[in-house]
């Protein structure tokens, strides 16, 4: 351990560097084990797409440096307490730190991973986080049509939490078509964007019409497309709520209004991990809905093999400079990156 601590910097567009960096502070040293790409997060500040407006608020919490460049950004690390007190010693634990070997970390920034959960599970953490807020925020009850556009790594995680809901019919759709088999495995529907978009009068079986006809009582968008978006407000019956879960960065997509986006009264909601929903925050703050996380996660051990596939698929950290524009790409293989270390 007495080896400098390397990390991942993004230093310029479409450019990333491994540099020597400092320990941090705290009292806990912690040797990282896995940690996870957020694949679309990551790939916006990989390319220098973080808004000048949003420069503060996009901050991770021991980022170092500034947007654009040169930053140390990263959300999603499992580690080892190498030093700590004594009930952490030991333990591997999920915290919200860049991809780094090494840190220190106060122990209040640091969540036990609960009995039987894999370190590799664990580091999607802040991804089952984000995905918890948008079901809140979607307001999702048993019984619902739910439809999830967008099959990456947080629109699976929403599709598989609506459907653990009762009596929920949950659809989940992407544009590549390996991913239905993902749909199966979470227990939830698959379509095409094609069959999203089949107008009432279109050549096909009613029956098939039936699943995807606009009546869904909630639409969550994860797609971070023009397109995704507008099919998924296309899908919604009257009052319908659409969850704009993506983020666009610096982008401004067009979002169909007209129509009858009012005579069918619907809404439309933004959800941002940053924030408890109002309706619970008088109840909950991030430490309590990071513990959930990961007790949802510890729930199904089959999202190992459904969302990350096997260890050696992995991405060895000292390769990352060189694979991060494949690895961070929207056509990137599988639904999860993650990010081995020694």
């Amino acid at each position: 351990m007495t080896q400098p601590a390397r990390a991942l910097h993004y230093i310029a567009p479409g450019r990333a560097e491994i540099r020597e960096t400092a320990l941090g502070e705290g009292e806990c040293l912690l040797r990282m084990t896995r940690s996870a790409l957020s694949r679309g997060t990551e790939r916006l500040v990989f390319e220098g797409r973080v808004p000048v407006s949003e420069h503060a608020r996009m901050r991770a919490p021991f980022q170092t440096g500034d947007f654009p460049f040169p930053v140390k950004y990263g959300y999603c690390a499992v580690a080892e307490v190498i030093e700590g007190p004594p009930a952490l010693q030991g333990r591997m634990v999920f915290a919200l730190h860049p991809h780094q070997t090494r840190f220190r970390l106060p122990a209040a920034a640091l969540t036990p991973l609960p009995e039987g959960l894999s370190p590799r599970l664990g580091a999607l953490a802040a991804n089952m986080e984000t995905a918890l807020n948008v079901i809140w925020d979607a307001a999702v009850a048993p019984g619902d049509r739910v439809a999830v556009i967008g099959a990456g790594l947080v629109g699976c995680l929403v599709a598989w939490l609506a459907g653990r809901i009762p009596g929920t019919q949950v659809t989940l759709s992407d544009p590549i078509p390996a991913r239905a088999a993902t749909a199966a495995a979470l227990g939830v529907g698959f379509a095409p964007p094609e069959a999203l978009s089949m107008a009432p009068e279109a050549d096909f079986a009613p029956e098939s019409y039936a699943d995807f006809a606009p009546d869904f009582d909630v639409a969550i968008h994860a797609s971070a497309s023009e397109a995704g978006l507008t099919a998924a407000l296309n899908l919604l019956g009257v009052e319908g709520r659409l969850v704009e879960a993506s983020w666009f960065g610096d982008l401004a997509p067009a979002v169909p209004l007209g129509g009858a986006f009012h005579a069918r009264r619907l809404t439309l909601v933004s959800s941002q991990v940053g924030r408890i929903p109002a309706a619970r925050a008088a109840r909950w703050d991030h430490a309590r809905r990071m513990q959930a996380a990961l007790r949802l996660l510890a729930e199904d051990p089959d999202l190992e093999a459904t969302l990350i596939g096997p260890p050696e698929a992995d991405a060895p950290f000292e390769s990352l400079p060189a694979r991060l524009p494949a690895l961070l790409a929207r056509d990137a293989p599988g639904i999860a990156t993650l990010v081995a270390y020694d």
